[in-house]
């Protein structure tokens, strides 16, 4: 049956869009030298917020712990001094990236003498629908400015205090620089009407982005009728080949599972070949429960849980296609790397996919083989991510093949449009 959405909540959304869209065209005309002094504002602006930003972030850390937020939850809501302080460089970051408007992707002179190229042109208005992490608030606003779009964000109302702290100093710092404020909008009152709202307001916003759960991204992807980049569900494997580097392997596992658990990149299933298990499984599995990993074994990893001293379980069929989000991961032996590869087709999620192995027609395979946006040959899952690939702050990874796949950065922010110059030419 179709929702039906709040009209005055249409109505607001459409308002904001439109004062967007106005605000789009002067962000187009910048220059790089313009964008990238303010974005150096933006920063300091992010900085002289501190105080402000920390305290509406214990507010909604408050709120989220009297309602039952997960730790890991808690993890990616949470900012402190430090992060504040990461949130603004990577504004600085940005600035410091090459503009992708403008650039020419290709271009020729045809026999007739018509001139043709294809440059990048921003987007226009960009939709972003989001959950608890107040960092995608600034680092969106920031790629948005760099790459000439306006922004609409719809945080998670368990970052709302947070949000709207950020918002505030970004749209303060812009009017302070003559800049349209209305290049950066929070969408605050509405409810999940107006989440749907932006995603229907088709001719008003040229593009949503989704960045969350998978119940979040499948909701948009189904109902929006904006065109969608769908976004990072992350159930990534650890594959540990038999002819593994096994000091290498359970470095590599330690690192993808437990460096930042909550993230879409981390690892949530371990698999491994049978030659090596009872070499690799006890020291790593031992490892894992040092580091408070709960298990989810298949049934040949069980004596190996136990001897460990982890607290496992024996996994079920859905366990191992679940992003647990936390310190949770399943565990199985493998025949071999076929085996390993049809597991990840049928449990994983086309995001960041690893093979361990020092044999390089098993990697070559593995990477021919495996479909997924990135795939590590000895290395972990945790550097798919705008900042380690070189891009500056990402707006998301994306885990679909049409126009973006990978950590999303500037360029991806951006369509194309064909310039043809003549002198007088006619067909």
């Amino acid at each position: 049956m179709e929702r039906t959405i709040d009209p005055a909540v249409v109505e607001h959304v459409a308002q904001v869009a439109d004062g967007a869209r106005v605000a789009s065209r002067r962000l187009a005309l910048m220059s790089r030298a313009e964008k990238d002094a303010a974005l150096l504002a933006l920063a300091d602006a992010v900085d002289a917020a501190t105080t402000a930003i920390v305290a509406a972030n214990a507010e909604d850390l408050e709120r989220g712990r009297a309602g039952g937020m997960s730790e890991s939850l808690q993890d990616r809501l949470r900012l402190d001094g430090p992060r504040v302080a990461a949130v603004a460089q990577a504004l600085r970051d940005v600035a410091a990236l090459p503009d992708p408007v403008g650039e020419v992707v290709r271009g020729s002179t045809l026999a007739n003498g018509l001139q043709i190229r294809q440059v990048r042109v921003p987007m226009g208005v960009i939709g972003m629908i989001y959950e608890a992490r107040p960092n995608v608030t600034v680092d969106a606003a920031g790629l948005a400015l760099k790459s000439g779009n306006a922004v609409i964000l719809r945080g998670g109302s368990a970052a709302a205090s947070t949000n709207h702290a950020l918002v505030e100093a970004l749209r303060d710092s812009l009017s302070a620089q003559g800049l349209p404020a209305e290049a950066v909008n929070l969408l605050e009152e509405g409810g999940r009407d107006a989440a749907r709202a932006l995603m229907t307001a088709r001719g008003r916003v040229d593009l949503v982005i989704p960045r969350g759960g998978a119940d979040l991204i499948r909701t948009v992807v189904m109902e929006s009728t904006v065109p969608v980049i769908e976004t990072g569900v992350g159930v990534c494997h650890v594959y540990v080949d038999r002819a593994a580097d096994l000091d290498k392997a359970r470095a590599i596992t330690l690192n993808a599972k437990t460096h930042r658990p909550s993230v879409c990149n981390a690892a949530e299933s371990l698999l491994v070949h049978r030659a090596v298990a009872a070499d690799f499984l006890p020291k790593t599995l031992t490892d894992l429960a040092g580091a408070g990993v709960r298990l989810h074994v298949g049934p040949e990893v069980t004596e190996y849980a136990e001897a460990a001293g982890a607290a496992y379980e024996l996994a079920s069929e859905t366990d191992f296609g679940t992003e647990w989000h936390g310190l949770e991961m399943s565990v199985a032996v493998v025949e071999d790397l076929d085996e390993a590869m049809d597991r990840i087709r049928r449990y994983g999620t086309g995001h960041t996919e690893a093979i361990v192995t020092e044999d390089r027609g098993a990697a070559r395979r593995f990477t021919a083989e495996v479909d997924a946006a990135a795939v590590m040959v000895n290395a972990s899952t945790r550097f798919t991510d705008g900042g380690e690939f070189g891009f500056g702050a990402e707006i998301g990874i994306s885990t679909q093949k049409l126009h973006a796949r990978g950590p999303m950065a500037l360029p991806e922010l951006t369509t194309t449009k064909w310039v043809v110059e003549g002198d007088g030419h006619v067909r």
